[in-house]
C-alpha cells in the first residue's frame, strides 16, 4: 500500500466506508490506527533529510589549491568555506 493510500484510508469516514470484518479471514482484517500509523512510518522515503531553507546551491569555481587545502582537513570542507566567506563579510562590509 502506498503511503497516499494509507494517508487517504486514514481520512475515509465510517459512513462512507462501512466495512464490517466477518472475524475469519486475518488477511481482511481492517488495519488498527496504529497499524496504520506504522504503515506511514514505514512508507516515508528515505535518503537525504530536508535542507534547513537558508542555504542555497550554487555553481562555483575555486582555485584548484584552495579546494585541495580544504578538503585536506576532512569533512566539514564546505562548512569552512562557507565560514572563511563570512569573515572575510565582516572584514569587509558590503556597499
Amino acid at each position: 500500500m502506498s503511503r497516499k493510500e494509507v494517508i487517504k484510508a486514514l481520512k475515509v469516514s465510517e459512513r462512507l466506508a462501512p466495512y464490517v470484518w466477518d472475524g475469519q479471514d486475518e488477511d481482511d482484517r481492517p488495519a488498527t490506527a496504529s497499524e496504520l500509523a506504522q504503515g506511514l512510518v514505514m512508507a516515508r522515503k528515505r535518503g537525504r533529510p530536508a535542507g534547513s531553507g537558508i542555504k542555497e546551491q550554487v555553481a562555483i569555481r575555486l582555485d584548484k589549491d584552495i579546494l585541495e587545502a580544504f578538503r585536506a582537513q576532512g569533512q566539514g570542507w564546505q562548512t569552512r568555506i562557507n565560514q572563511a566567506l563570512r569573515c572575510y563579510l565582516a572584514e569587509h562590509p558590503a556597499g
